[in-house]
């Protein structure tokens, strides 16, 4: 497939973010210039702090800050976070404090790989499962499934699609992504603001949490120690899995800027693999400061199963350990396909 078509798959949607903008506060006789391209800037880079004086007051002392951490006026960028941030001076003058503030974008130094696949093995999948979230765990596959009235709870047979054991949720839920850990499975709701813990081996609902400043749930996924989980926006948001509470987040950008409705998510091998919604395809993104450091175009996939009324996109991407291969299918999807993915 040619590179092209595959960054216009992943990527159609994706927005530069470039807007700053000065603090709304009543004073305002300074503002920071700084040495991004339209309030953008590469993590390589190093980013360069000026204040703005134009009454040309005197000025006592300034000490910038990005994102609450005290930076110099000169700043490598390199140990920092990819996505939108606030740069923010606090300036001393003839006996006062005043406070400016600018937004910009820190973007990957690199565009994304393309990966390609190979499919290894094809197996049947309900059709009217509408995946939400994709999971192995002990070799046997846990699936989530979305819809008003129709959203569930599974453990399946990969291999021939039998049911082993099922929980209905209540109408009022639209079911979401689940992740496995510490022999609980989590489980999202989309719109509720609210996630539902079980027992892995019973199934028995032993508890519930309420989401923070993440106001819906999507995909979430686990690398043993940490929840991570996404809602929709470019955000993945880690949650402790103690008491589950958001404690921060990555934004997944490029080189260009951000990666937006990021959906089921999937922990491999240390990287985050995220599809995106409406899109059939998935990034492969760095846990650490948010970087999309490769993409997969997997539309192909969708015209291989039957089509039918209510099919509808890619989404439900699991790792496999024992076989250390990769399983993807879709929403209504009569086939899990079972793929090997290859760097070009």
């Amino acid at each position: 497939m040619k590179t092209f078509k595959v960054l216009t798959v992943i990527f159609l949607g994706a927005l530069v973010i470039g807007c700053g903008s000065n603090s709304g506060k009543k004073k305002n006789n300074f503002s920071i210039e700084t040495n991004a391209t339209n309030n953008s800037i590469s993590i390589n880079e190093t980013l360069k702090l000026s204040l703005k004086n134009p009454k040309k007051l005197e000025i006592t002392s300034v000490s910038y800050s990005l994102n609450g951490q005290t930076i110099d006026k000169e700043t490598n960028l390199t140990d920092f976070k990819l996505g939108t941030h606030t740069i923010e001076a606090v300036v001393q003058y003839d006996g006062e404090t005043e406070k400016a503030s600018q937004n910009i974008s820190i973007l990957n130094n690199a565009k994304p790989k393309v990966f390609t696949y190979e499919i290894i093995n094809t197996y049947p999948h309900d059709i009217k499962s509408y995946t939400q979230g994709l999971e192995f765990h002990n070799g046997e596959l846990y699936e989530s499934t979305g819809q008003y009235g129709e959203s569930k709870l599974r453990k399946v047979n990969y291999k021939d699609a039998e049911v082993l054991k099922n929980v209905d949720l209540a109408k009022e839920y639209f079911g979401e992504g689940l992740t496995i850990l510490n022999g609980n499975i989590y489980q999202l709701t989309w719109k509720k603001g609210k996630g539902f813990v079980y027992n892995a081996d019973t199934f028995e609902r032993t508890s519930s949490f309420r989401y923070g400043e993440s106001k819906e749930g999507w995909g979430i996924c686990n690398d043993k120690k940490t929840l991570y989980k996404s809602d929709g926006t470019e955000k993945i948001w880690t949650l402790n899995p103690e008491t589950l509470v958001e404690e921060g987040n990555i934004q997944v950008f490029t080189n260009k800027g951000k990666i937006g409705q990021l959906n089921e998510l999937e922990w491999i091998n240390g990287k985050i693999y995220a599809n995106i919604y409406q899109k059939n395809g998935v990034v492969i993104i760095n846990p650490k400061n948010g970087a999309t450091e490769a993409v997969i175009d997997f539309s192909p996939l969708k015209d291989k199963v039957t089509q039918h009324e209510g099919l509808d996109v890619l989404n439900g991407i699991a790792y496999n350990p024992d076989t250390q291969t990769i399983f993807v299918t879709g929403k209504r999807w009569d086939k899990l396909f079972e793929v090997k993915i290859i760097e070009k």
